[in-house]
């Protein structure tokens, strides 16, 4: 065993998907699913339960997941000291792969060869976990919507992009049929949420912005978890869920989004650091997140 597999392991585990964690990686997704294959066979138990979109630990998996970023955190304080840099600055960034997609890792290297001592921590963690991180004083950096952003206080905060609301239905639902969804078509139609353990501002931004239109938003199911328990929901229940565009990506086969028309909401994603206290890297990753956000197909110049 050797510690390249106990970063593969981490990084599916901490990304619940093998393609966003070979996205970090700069791995190809086979043969990052190979390493831990290596490992679990080298183990001689399974350490993931794995499906068509997402992975889970096994009561194994969870226990060694532990273990093994203790043993990567003590490795690296070991490789640290015996450089001599051992107060090597950490920039610890909370985000969601959704709201980053295409700017997180070109800007990671590009900062990297500007800042080499600095290491970047990333922290994947719904919104209301985010925040409470935040408090703790565990992050020095976070991308979040604005609905979220404004329950956090003394952050200094940009707008990073612009995110627009779109349905997400299963392929056989009626209202896939439609190019565009008129939003008043979401009267009586069974939605999936987020709940307010996991994002707060969800619920109440949503019947903000569908009030216009005269619907009140009928949700059967309110989600405290992840993107991929949310996907499951809307198909169990014949549903349907309000997202940003930006979840495409990892949009499971068994489901397509539409947008509205007329549009339903524009949303922003926001990136912030502490006014007072800010990371000395905090600036710097800021600022070549929001070039390369400017480069996005679509993106305002």
């Amino acid at each position: 065993m050797e510690l390249r597999h106990l970063r593969y392991f981490t990084a599916v585990a901490a990304h619940g998907s093998f393609n966003r964690a070979a996205q970090v990686l700069h791995l190809t997704q086979p043969a990052l699913s190979r390493q831990v294959k290596d490992l679990e066979e080298e183990i001689g138990v399974p350490l993931l339960v794995r499906s068509t979109n997402s992975v889970s630990l096994t009561p194994v998996g969870e226990s060694f997941y532990e273990e093994a970023k203790d043993l990567l955190q003590r490795a690296e304080r070991a490789i640290q000291r015996a450089r001599g840099d051992g107060r090597a600055e950490i920039l610890r960034v909370g985000y969601l792969p959704a709201m980053v997609h295409g700017i997180l890792v070109p800007a990671m290297e590009k900062f990297q060869a500007a800042r080499p001592r600095v290491r970047i921590e990333l922290v994947e963690l719904l919104p209301a976990a985010m925040n409470t991180a935040v408090q703790d004083g565990r992050l020095d950096l976070v991308m979040l919507p604005d609905m979220e952003a404004n329950l956090i206080p003394g952050f200094q905060w940009t707008e990073l992009r612009k995110i627009t609301a779109t349905l997400a239905i299963s392929a056989e639902h009626p209202l896939a049929r439609l190019k565009k969804i008129p939003p008043a078509r979401l009267r009586d139609v069974p939605l999936i949420g987020f709940g307010r353990r996991s994002s707060p501002g969800y619920v109440s931004t949503m019947r903000t912005h569908l009030r216009p239109f005269g619907v009140t938003p009928q949700f059967v199911a309110l989600i405290d978890d992840g993107l991929s328990s949310l996907y499951t929901a809307i198909e169990v229940n014949r549903a349907a869920a309000i997202l940003g565009d930006t979840i495409e990506p990892s949009l499971p086969r068994s489901l397509v989004m539409r947008p509205f028309s007329p549009t339903l909401a524009i949303a922003s994603i926001m990136i912030g650091y502490p006014q007072a206290q800010a990371n000395s890297g905090a600036e710097l990753f800021t600022k070549l997140l929001l070039e390369q956000a400017r480069r996005l197909p679509g993106a305002r110049k």
